[in-house]
């Protein structure tokens, strides 16, 4: 078989829909549109969730709260994610990235305290919980913010 003998499965492809194009064809005149109103005219229709002049639904519900549109985010890392790197490691948020710990850059890197530490590292970051602090200088390592 070569490239120029594929062909799909018979019924796979299937015949567009040729409108305007005679009474015979079964869509002529009005192009499968119906008599007048405003779905038949061009340049026109109604947009998703109109009911017809009804309130729509999503105008009926009671709105409730807010998005907080400066809110912080962070990057999260636990302790136990630091045991992946060597004794004596600087563990940058650049280093986290391409260890895949990190998703991207755009928010600021927060160390937490879940897990144990087990070997002495030094972690650059720009917020570590007090937890954290305390486990990672207990292994013999250094935190220091960024």
């Amino acid at each position: 078989m070569r490239l120029h003998e594929l062909r799909p499965p018979e019924g796979a492809r299937k015949a567009a829909k040729r409108k305007g194009r005679g009474m015979a064809s079964g869509l002529g005149k009005t192009s499968g549109r119906g008599q007048k109103g405003q779905k038949a005219r061009s340049g026109s229709g109604i947009r998703p969730g109109f009911e017809g002049g009804q309130m729509p639904y999503f105008q009926r519900l009671p709105k409730r709260g807010f998005t907080n549109i400066h809110k912080k985010r962070w990057n999260i890392v636990n302790l136990s994610d630091l045991n992946n790197f060597e004794e004596g490691t600087v563990v940058t948020p650049d280093l986290l990235l391409e260890a895949g710990l990190l998703k991207s850059q755009r928010d600021p890197l927060k160390v937490l305290g879940d897990g144990e530490l087990d070997r002495k590292l030094e972690v650059r970051a720009h917020r570590f919980s007090k937890q954290a602090l305390a486990k990672i200088e207990a292994a013999g390592g250094k935190a220091e913010v960024i």
